[in-house]
């Protein structure tokens, strides 16, 4: 009979973004690889809270008396270092499913990033993206696993180089872990330090010191375990005995992150309900911020079990905030079916969110440079809110932070708006676009800059949904200039006089009735522009439905089937207006007509709809030109 000693191995390669990932690990050079033991100690702490949380229904397995514990241990003389954790263990299949195919979406991302990359940069976002189990290639040339998984008889041993390939054989339950995993990595010459008790204790104790589960270190073979850490949650602790070192720790253990934390909210709520919260609002933007399920990161815990880390404890708006929720008030053993349908969680959400913009509002208010820095980096997630959370709109409003027209480099909040507003001025004012040097360039502001008038300049996703969305602003209206009419008349200018919409001489207003004529169906209207300063020509939308840069994006979403017709506005006082409008030649005029109208397309980010028919008609004109100057 074939012992478990005597079978073969089984040989099995790795995914094809498993090798790739592998492959930049063992060939980049990090100037940081100490990352790689926070990885390897959150992955045995993880393992650790699952058996608790699947103990809750099946007590038997714990049921051995072996408290959760992560033991590491050094071999100067072998050059080996292992991380073992008394956890819920690995049986074969889960092996080959968590160790040989990327199982976080994340990983991708971080590859892609790490390709795009500068030398220099690399070392930083390492500590970035959780790659965790891979960066043990870093700094070993071959790696194995033992694990045994608790409840089976069974122990299993995968081992790789990291080349492109994986074994997996069936081990003796002497060589195994009575439960749990034991990952042995064989250091790489210049690996050499991590077998160091001094090296290996001070990275565990600054970046795993306080994971929740307790930690020792084993020095040698036949060495008494020493204790790291003792596994107590730092968020039930007192305030007062945290220091900033222990937070920004237990920050990078919980987000994944290596950066430091801007600021974070630690409070404990009684009363109806009670739990504890420790969340962080991050230095750096997670990779996976603009994911399109846009899934929050808060880990949920009832009475220091971890539960999981997919409730939706905040809304998608505050997904940025990294941290826990532990609280009494749920039962251990609730399904992650019925946590959603929980009024106890809903309850919780609404209390954590509160505190969390509470936070915000009081960052805005007292350390104005660091808002900036949050805002630069989740501003664009946070508006997201505005046109989401109905009942917090007025809230996030005011947190909200704009580039304008007269802001230079800075943000201003609406509460700054309105403390400049023009007299006469009876909305707010905005353009959307793609970026700030196209807005700044957009004829649609002339009229407005003429008159002093503060325009808002929106260059986020969702700037283009949620002014249409929101009714007012303290009583203030969203007014976007590429729609309807400027309404400038009743503004008082920086002269302290209130003139009109620029008129035009009776020869424009018979060329513009002939534009009328000429466009057909091309447009809307050709109306005498009370915007425009400087350029001949613009589109403007109706007063009535999206405004112009919304609806090309929802006709490019194939969300609205036929955009509907622009307005061409022309200006009545530029001089080549005035000298189209004198030349009594109906070619000619029908030429100019479509080319205003091709500019005008042009400045609003479009082509010509015909550029075959534009540049016969620019040819006309050009022939004209050179006839008239010999």
């Amino acid at each position: 009979m074939t012992t478990v000693e005597e079978r073969q191995p089984e040989q099995h390669v790795f995914e094809a973004d498993v090798s790739r990932l592998l492959h930049m690990m063992v060939h980049s050079v990090y100037s940081d690889k100490d990352v790689f033991l926070r990885e390897l100690i959150s992955n045995a702490a993880d393992a650790c809270e699952k058996l608790r949380y699947e103990s809750i229904s099946k007590p038997q397995l714990s049921s051995d008396g072996i408290q959760p514990a992560i033991l590491v241990t050094l071999n100067e003389e072998a050059q080996t270092l292992a991380i073992e954790d008394s956890g819920i263990g690995m049986n074969r299949d889960e092996m080959i499913d968590a160790l040989g195919t990327i199982a976080r979406s994340g990983t991708k991302a971080f590859m892609d990033r790490l390709e795009a990359a500068k030398a220099g940069e690399k070392a930083e976002l390492i500590g970035q993206f959780g790659v965790g189990f891979y960066s043990s290639f870093m700094v070993a040339h071959r790696v194995d696993v033992i694990s045994r998984r608790a409840g089976e008889g069974e122990a299993w041993k995968w081992s790789s180089d990291g080349k492109g390939s994986y074994d997996i054989v069936a081990v003796d339950l002497g060589h195994a872990p009575a439960r749990g995993t034991r990952v042995v990595l064989h250091l790489m010459e210049d690996a050499k330090k991590y077998t160091s008790k001094w090296t290996v204790e001070k990275i565990i104790r600054d970046r795993s010191g306080h994971v929740p589960v307790p930690i020792r270190l084993v020095e040698k073979d036949g060495a008494e375990p020493s204790q790291i850490s003792d596994g107590a949650a730092l968020w039930i602790k007192q305030k007062s005995e945290i220091s900033k070192e222990d937070y920004n720790d237990f920050y990078r253990s919980v987000s994944g992150q290596y950066d430091e934390p801007l600021s974070n909210v630690h409070f404990r709520a009684e009363g109806r309900h009670e739990y504890t919260t420790l969340a962080f609002i991050p230095g750096s933007r997670p990779f996976d911020l603009f994911d399109p399920d846009r899934q929050g990161r808060m880990k949920l815990y009832v009475k220091r079990v971890f539960i999981t880390d997919e409730a939706e404890l905040l809304p998608r708006y505050l997904r940025f905030v990294r941290g826990i929720v532990d609280t009494s008030d749920l039962p251990l053993n609730i399904s992650r079916e019925m946590i959603q349908e929980s009024p106890v969680l809903a309850a919780i959400k609404k209390g954590v969110t509160s505190r969390i913009l509470s936070a915000l509002e009081k960052m805005a208010e007292g350390e104005a440079d660091t808002f900036s820095k949050f805002w630069d980096l989740f501003g664009a997630i946070l508006k997201e809110g505005i046109y989401e959370d109905f009942e917090r709109r007025s809230q996030l409003l005011k947190l909200a932070r704009f580039r304008s027209t007269v802001s230079g480099e800075a943000t201003r909040s609406l509460a700054d708006y309105l403390a400049t507003m023009r007299e006469g001025q009876s909305a707010i004012y905005y353009i959307s676009g793609s970026t700030l040097d196209q807005l700044k360039s957009s004829p649609h502001l002339e009229g407005f800059r003429a008159k002093g008038i503060e325009v808002l300049l929106l260059t986020d996703g969702v700037d283009n949904f949620w002014p249409t969305n929101v009714p007012d602003f303290e009583g203030k209206p969203f007014k976007s200039v590429t729609q309807g009419l400027a309404d400038l008349d009743a503004v008082t200018d920086e002269g302290g006089t209130n003139e009109g919409a620029r008129q035009a001489s009776p020869e424009v207003e018979a060329f513009i009735d002939f534009a009328r004529s000429a466009l057909g169906e091309e447009v809307a209207d050709v109306r005498v522009s009370g915007r425009l300063t400087e350029s001949a020509v613009c589109l403007v939308a109706s007063e009535h439905g999206p405004d112009r840069q919304l609806e090309k994006l929802l006709q490019g979403a194939g969300r609205l089937q036929t955009a509907s017709k622009p307005i061409l506005e022309i200006n009545g006082q530029s001089e080549l207006v005035k000298n189209i409008a004198s030349v009594d030649d109906e070619a000619f005029r029908e030429d100019a007509a479509w080319l205003l109208l091709d500019a005008a397309r042009i400045l609003d980010g479009d082509k010509p709809a015909n550029p075959r028919a534009f540049a016969n008609r620019q040819a006309r004109l050009f022939a004209l030109a050179m006839r008239h100057s010999k």
